[in-house]
């Protein structure tokens, strides 16, 4: 059986609760009545109601003040007002603020079982709209997130379950696993989504700037302070912050950034004055935190902050099975952009992108698609055109040169120097090429290279 309706009926006159409620409850309603406006909105602050009938002249607040408080409670609440004489020009009132309608006393039995079951039927229809939206909402983030492997279902299954809570989560993946995308899809479906997703790299912005990103800051802050400006934080209010490459922020900025998720306040460079902000923060990288935790370049304690929640995105090579998914979304899109009419891989070309073992993982595939879509001279992606993609890559990464011999009994410090400085020689002194192929952070390189 269909729930029944649950009507909060506010009235100072006890007679009048008492009729209502006999003829409503004889309808299939659940009725609660009370006698003051207080009262009224302690109920339906810790009860809630599909409906609330309120009188506009009560002892402690009138009717308007009640709309107003239950509208803030609940923005899609339906209100009935009751009018009596000389309170018609407030029931006008109270429909510009959001009364459904207002019936007048005394009450008549028919007119407010009609009115009643109008409001009650819009209340189920626009909440009925609401699920709808979020289902569909909630697909289409999905969507984003393609594959139907075992792991990336369990990934799929553990969003929907994060997502609507406000705990801090922390994404961690190999660069190209689709952190960022995943950090959408939580917002997308969570109770923020009205507000925005705020989004920045820590690795992406000088160490001395990143904090007045963050922050914000006051005039004359600092040189070239010509103005005030917000921080990330303060542009995020009420919605999420996404933090990416969590790893490359420096200690000192971790303390203050700890500051923040422990109370929700900060102050902008330059300024004594505290702002409290409500902000949900998701963070990510691709390195081992564990190893940065134990090299002290990572605060332990700001680690358990943000890694309420530990989402771990698989790496390609471990998902094979969504490989032919990934590569027909990003033919379709791409296709379309580029205004070409190639509608097809052809098997030996899939074949090559199932044996490819993906260090770039889905970006690289999605890079790998675009510059096929755009040499294909046929409808269908043909094998040599990925092929030549393909092994580009691998000659690249097998082509840096010999292998490092460390004796038995070499410290782990003269080792990491030694391969550091073997891998520096090999990529010419880049050191942001040698980071990547060691699997660190150009900020850490930097850091040990110093050293």
């Amino acid at each position: 059986m269909p729930r029944r309706a649950e009507i909060l009926f506010v009235d100072d006159e006890e007679a009048l609760c008492t009729a209502a409620e006999k003829i409503l409850v004889k309808e299939g309603y659940r009725v609660s009545t009370v006698n003051t406006a207080q009262d009224g909105l302690a109920k339906f602050e810790s009860e809630g109601a599909d409906l609330l009938i309120t009188d506009l002249m009560l002892p402690d607040l009138d009717g308007i003040s009640l709309l107003k408080r239950a509208k803030e409670l609940r923005p899609t609440i339906e209100v009935i007002v009751i009018t009596g004489h000389g309170t018609v020009e407030k029931a006008v009132e109270a429909m510009r603020l959001g009364a459904y309608d207002f019936i007048e006393k005394p009450l008549d039995r028919n007119a407010l079982l009609k009115t009643v079951s109008k409001a009650v039927e819009k209340q189920r229809l626009a909440d009925e709209n609401r699920r709808l939206r979020e289902q569909l909402q909630q697909q289409r983030g999905e969507e984003a997130l393609i594959g139907n492997s075992e792991t990336m279902v369990a990934v799929k299954k553990l969003i929907r379950q994060i997502a609507p809570t406000d705990v801090s989560i922390l994404i961690q993946g190999e660069s190209g696993s689709g952190k960022e995308v995943a950090a959408d899809v939580i917002h997308e479906l969570s109770q923020r989504r009205e507000n925005s997703i705020v989004k920045i790299s820590c690795a992406a912005i000088p160490e001395t700037l990143l904090e007045s990103e963050l922050f914000g800051y006051e005039r004359g802050a600092f040189t070239g302070a010509s103005g005030s400006k917000p921080g990330k934080f303060e542009v995020a209010d009420g919605g999420t912050l996404f933090l990416d490459e969590i790893a490359e922020m420096s200690p000192q900025l971790q303390a203050k950034l700890l500051r923040v998720l422990q109370d929700g306040r900060f102050q902008r460079l330059g300024s004594t004055k505290d702002i409290q902000v409500d902000v949900r923060v998701i963070s990510a990288t691709h390195v081992n935190i564990q190893n940065a935790i134990t090299e002290r370049n990572f605060r332990e304690d700001l680690f358990y902050r943000l890694n309420v929640v530990n989402l771990a995105l698989p790496p390609l090579r471990q998902r094979l099975d969504d490989i032919p998914l990934l590569a027909e979304h990003f033919l379709r899109k791409y296709a379309a952009r580029m205004q070409k009419e190639v509608r097809a891989i052809a098997p030996a070309a899939l074949d090559q992108l199932m044996g490819h073992s993906w260090p770039g993982n889905v970006r690289e595939l999605e890079n790998a698609m675009q510059r096929a879509i755009a040499v294909a001279s046929s409808d269908t992606i043909q094998s040599f055109q990925l092929i030549t993609m393909i092994s580009a890559g691998r000659t690249s990464r097998q082509s840096l040169g010999p292998a490092v011999t460390i004796p038995i009994g070499t410290t782990m410090s003269e080792a990491e120097e030694r391969m550091i400085t073997e891998t520096l020689n090999q990529c010419g002194g880049d050191k942001e090429k040698a980071a990547k192929l060691l699997g660190i952070s150009s900020r850490t390189l930097y850091r040990r290279f110093s050293k």
